[in-house]
């Protein structure tokens, strides 16, 4: 139980570091930000039904119900990609991640109305102090410039994915986490493939490399092992859990964009690191019940 549990714990961490390249991918892929979406789909979709062929994954999808949440949860999804890249291209990518991971909070007290999870006052207690390490980790904000549109953009993007997050908990259990994607991502590319003659896509031939990676290893890889790490823990321990992921965006900004981080981001990052040390623990115990 205890190495199973180690074991589940680390491919979340490994899924949340492949989820953290959104932020340097979406600032530096130049393109309109709806193009950019409907190519990282297209791709996705494409690597996720060789993916699926190759496994025998079945892609039966068992009622009609199940197809309207595919649908919805899609809708929300790509909501929270839009929203988020516009946070990400009016900041930086430290506000827009960071704003993005009020997340867990939402998710927190959205739970129990999706499901027969209880409500857990220690998650909101949790969510708390991940904002505090948010205040530590943003810098000052000036309400004339774009700073505070990129926070407004995140928060909306993370209302959206602790929406889609919810909706997907109990289809989980029924699908394998690659037909969910694979399904989400097919239905966003046909939704957003008007955008494509009107904002234009010719600067595909530049940027292929770049929304290749953002396909594959945030969508086609990250985000199924976070949609399959659902089957092991609730939505808010999974999401706090992947509360990391700022921290590694960052980094990884500064390795490749040169977005130094500064004396606040490490005070903020150890207070988010220190809810996720908590919430591992939390779980183990939970689970060992």
């Amino acid at each position: 139980m205890k190495e199973t549990h180690l074991k589940h714990v680390l491919w979340l961490t490994v899924a949340t570091i492949f989820i953290s390249t959104s932020g340097a991918l979406g600032k530096y892929i130049d393109m309109p930000i709806p193009v950019i979406i409907w190519w990282r789909s297209a791709f996705a979709a494409l690597l996720l039904f060789i993916f699926c062929k190759y496994k025998k994954v079945s892609f039966k999808i068992n009622t009609n119900k199940d197809k309207s949440t595919f649908v919805i949860a899609a809708l929300f999804l790509g909501a929270h990609w839009i929203t988020y890249f516009y946070a990400l291209k009016l900041s930086n990518v430290a506000i827009g991640m960071l704003s993005l991971f009020t997340f867990p909070v939402f998710i927190a007290i959205l739970e129990p109305l999706f499901s027969k999870v209880k409500f857990d006052p220690v998650h909101i207690i949790l969510g708390i102090i991940v904002l505090i390490g948010i205040y530590f980790l943003a810098p000052n904000f000036n309400v004339k410039d774009d700073a505070l549109k990129g926070i407004l953009f995140g928060l909306l993007s993370a209302f959206c994915y602790a929406i889609r997050t919810l909706m997907l908990k109990q289809q989980v259990l029924k699908y394998h986490g690659s037909t969910l994607m694979f399904y989400q991502v097919v239905i966003l590319s046909i939704v957003l493939f008007p955008a494509l003659p009107i904002l234009g896509t010719s600067a595909i031939s530049t940027q292929y490399p770049f929304v290749i990676m953002l396909a594959l290893l945030t969508t086609a890889i990250g985000h199924t092992m976070f949609i399959m790490s659902l089957k092991y823990f609730k939505a808010s321990t999974a999401s706090i859990i992947g509360s990391t992921q700022p921290i590694f965006g960052i980094i990884i900004a500064f390795l490749f964009l040169n977005e130094i981080p500064t004396w606040n981001t490490f005070v903020g990052g150890s207070l988010i690191i220190s809810t996720v040390i908590i919430e591992s623990v939390r779980s183990k115990s939970i689970t060992k019940r």
